[in-house]
């Protein structure tokens, strides 16, 4: 009898661990599909930078860009967005040492900060256009809406992902299905962090010197 017990609870601890490596291969394999999705967008990143060095001199007889950017409020725009990849960094901390309140309240400050760089570019955007200085004024124009709106619409769908795994949170705390849905979105966040800092660097910096 006692070797019975003892047989079923081999094959009970057997399956928990088989259970356990299934779901981490399964998070292995999800994180890998996200970065093959990166490296896709990257391409697609790549492609509006190479354009955007092509036609920025295309202005045709419109604007240049030391003309309209004004350099103190992008860096606004690049510091909140650096810090909320420094605070989505906190969130993942927080997940790690399984504090479901911490990780909400990260993401949360993220979330602010992240919407915070939207707001800001749609003001930009808004303004650039009330001058008449919109994307179909030029070639250069064009371009420039077409890259910076491109992560913008990212950054979009980025706070929509966090709103999604804020109500995740609250419903089913941090789980097997959860962390690797969390870590795929700090793969997403700073790789768009990445990107901004290429663009503030490439487009704006570059643009006013």
């Amino acid at each position: 009898m006692a070797t019975d017990t003892l047989s079923n609870q081999g094959h009970a601890h057997g399956h928990d661990h088989d259970h356990h490596d299934d779901h981490h291969d399964t998070a292995g394999t999800k994180l890998f599909g996200f970065w093959v999705y990166l490296m896709s967008d990257l391409v697609i990143f790549g492609s509006l930078f190479a354009t955007y060095a092509v036609l920025l001199t295309g202005t045709a007889g419109g604007p240049t860009p030391d003309e309209i950017f004004e350099l103190p409020f992008v860096l606004v725009e690049t510091f909140l967005l650096l810090f909320s990849s420094f605070t989505y960094g906190m969130a993942v901390l927080a997940m790690n040492a399984n504090q479901t309140a911490k990780v909400s309240r990260w993401l949360w400050i993220t979330f602010a900060l992240g919407a915070a760089f939207v707001a800001m570019e749609v003001y930009e955007f808004h303004h650039l256009i009330n001058e008449g200085f919109g994307p179909d004024r030029s070639a250069f124009l064009s371009a420039f809406f077409t890259l910076v709106g491109t992560h913008g619409l990212h950054v979009t769908f980025g706070l929509i992902w966090i709103l999604v795994m804020l109500v995740q949170l609250k419903k089913q705390g941090l789980t097997d299905v959860t962390r690797p849905r969390i870590m795929c979105l700090s793969l997403f966040w700073h790789f768009l962090d990445i990107v901004w800092i290429c663009v503030f660097s490439f487009v704006y910096l570059m643009g006013v010197l």
